[in-house]
């Protein structure tokens, strides 16, 4: 029967499965990438049992990079880029420059053609955008000057990897696999006029997108907000991402990833861009699962057995050629030791642009299935060494740290960036208010506080909000306050109040678990959307619950008869 529903096989099969291995992986303190590849390895044809149809997949795994590459075009941050952009974009294209001759060595030694070679190094030298901001988040770095510096250094290797994208098909078009330099010598006016021809359609696509799209996309949605309708401006939403990606594949033969990329940057501009990112994370999750279990698909676990050398070879690259090489390059720029290990340690692994390049070279002929085999491998294999990786070097940084009394050797370093890349510090407040969250609740909570003049800090994580918080004078915490150890910094211990704003009811509770535990007595106030996420967040051990529903019963009552209706549990406002 599951012969003639191939599409629901694969996604009952993939997601389910990719939800089993993601969660043991998580249990692990393993990345759940791992998890989503390995369900991908299961369903593969290349091995026993369960086989899901790989065509469907690798249309599903399309809509996965689009919505993947939408999101981190809506993401993407000039402002951010260019704080860094001294170390960031020298830096990324010298680490990118080396990995890729690197692997280019690797293949020669292989006996692979150049084109092969060139697009093999190109593979290994991307960080997976997943895996790094995970740890930078992990580690509370992304508003360090570590963290900006690791987040630019990506959007530069990111945007080369767009630039690779466009160009690669059309060298390939002309260059045949066995040889470049024959290639070149037999078409070297054709590779020209089809470089040029490229690149006038980016050059006009991206035309289109500045002067059309600029003003269409964020018209459109403001329109669509003012409905008030949450599904219409979600459709809206995955519709812009899905038409633009597709127009520019088909108007303009520019890649899927780009046109949505592109579209996402647009809007990042917009003040609805927040909204737009928040609306589509769910089902881009869900995509991007599916692509990382397509990808899985594809790998072929013999290669293990048949070619351990190649694949440890891949492994060293991207383990220690990149982190290596990165690590010096930070250090050439005058930063910390510190900064360069964190710098190496996030950059020590491949992942979503290495699948698509390694997809796209198979797929156009110029890099052996064996390439993709061995880049695989690297991917998982570096994903699960990375926490591996971060932990030797936090202990490493811990036995190089000067004593007490001597200049330490960030004494260089502004004092400002120093006391950004210190590990959290514990707040000085006491008798104070602590808020959760800087959302649309958080900030009428934050506004009643700053009005009455109440000792208060904020925990959040998003950076725009982090930035109009400080530019307030607003004590902030970067976060998530399902850490213990953050709320023990934000000393909910000695706090008269807590609020929990965030909105995802699970997330809501955890927080209030951890916060209960550490402060029996404290008052938490958190917020819910219904009767069983009330009920919830009691048992987690909240002293009140506000409802939003019973909030807008008692304004309409109150504005008729001047009186509130009675509540109908006592620890439930």
């Amino acid at each position: 029967m599951t012969h003639h529903m191939p599409l629901i096989t694969m996604l009952v099969s993939g997601l389910g499965l990719a939800f089993i291995l993601g969660a043991i992986a998580h249990r692990l303190k393993i990345s759940p990438l791992v998890g989503y590849l390995l369900a991908g390895v299961i369903l593969s044809p290349l091995t026993p049992g369960i086989t899901a149809d790989t065509k469907i997949a690798a249309e599903l795994a399309e809509v996965g990079v689009i919505l993947l590459m939408f999101g981190v075009g809506l993401h993407f941050s000039f402002k951010d880029l260019l704080s860094v952009k001294a170390i960031a974009v020298p830096g990324a294209v010298v680490q990118i420059t080396i990995a890729t001759l690197l692997g280019m060595g690797l293949a020669y030694l292989l006996g692979w053609p150049l084109i092969s070679g060139f697009v093999f190094g190109m593979a290994l030298s991307c960080a997976s955008t997943v895996v790094l901001l995970r740890a930078m988040q992990e580690r509370r770095l992304i508003e360090t000057e570590r963290g900006r510096i690791a987040v630019g250094w990506l959007i530069v290797e990111d945007l080369a990897m767009i630039l690779a994208l466009v160009f690669i098909p059309a060298i390939a078009g002309l260059v045949h696999p066995e040889g470049l330099a024959e290639g070149v010598a037999q078409s070297h006016s054709s590779l020209v006029a089809a470089l040029a021809i490229t690149i006038g359609k980016v050059i006009a696509f991206f035309a289109v997108m500045l002067i059309i799209g600029r003003r269409v996309i964020p018209w459109i949605l403001h329109h669509i907000a003012h409905t008030g309708s949450r599904e219409l401006f979600r459709l809206a939403v995955l519709a812009i991402a899905l038409c633009s990606a597709y127009g520019a594949a088909v108007l303009f033969e520019v890649s899927f990833a780009l046109g949505a990329f592109f579209a996402g940057m647009i809007l990042s501009s917009s003040p609805l861009s927040h909204r737009a990112a928040e609306e589509t994370l769910p089902l881009r999750d869900a995509f991007a699962v599916l692509f990382f279990v397509s990808v899985g698909m594809l790998f072929d676990p013999k290669i293990l057995l048949n070619d351990p050398l190649p694949v440890l070879a891949t492994l060293g690259i991207i383990l220690f050629g990149k982190s290596i090489a990165a690590f010096y390059i930070v250090r050439a720029f005058g930063h910390p030791t510190s900064t360069a290990f964190t710098i190496s340690a996030s950059l020590a692994q491949i992942g979503e642009f290495s699948f698509i390049l390694a997809s796209l070279g198979v797929s156009l002929g110029i890099l052996p299935k064996a390439g993709q085999d061995y880049i695989l491998a690297g991917a998982i294999l570096s994903i699960l060494a990375n926490p591996i990786l971060f932990t030797l070097i936090d202990r490493l940084k811990a036995k190089l740290k000067k004593p007490e009394g001597e200049v330490a050797e960030d004494s260089k370093i502004p004092p400002k960036v120093i006391e950004e890349a210190a590990a959290l510090l514990p707040t000085s407040l006491h008798d104070h208010m602590v808020v959760i969250g800087f959302g649309s609740v958080g900030r009428l909570v934050v506004s009643a506080l700053k009005t009455r003049a109440v000792p208060f800090l904020v925990v959040e994580m998003n950076h725009q909000r982090l930035e109009a918080l400080r530019a307030a004078n607003i004590e902030t915490m970067n976060g998530n306050g399902v850490s213990a150890e953050l709320l023990q910094a934000a000393n909910v211990t000695g706090a008269n109040c807590l609020f929990v704003t965030v909105p995802d009811t699970f997330e809501a509770g955890q927080i209030v678990s951890q916060a209960r535990a550490s402060a029996p007595d404290l008052k938490i106030i958190a917020r819910a959307q219904g009767d069983e996420e009330v009920d919830h967040l009691v048992k987690c051990g909240a002293s009140i619950v506000v409802m939003g529903e019973r909030e807008i019963a008692r304004g309409m009552i109150a504005d008729i008869f001047g009186e509130e209706p009675p509540q109908s549990a006592p620890q439930v406002a």
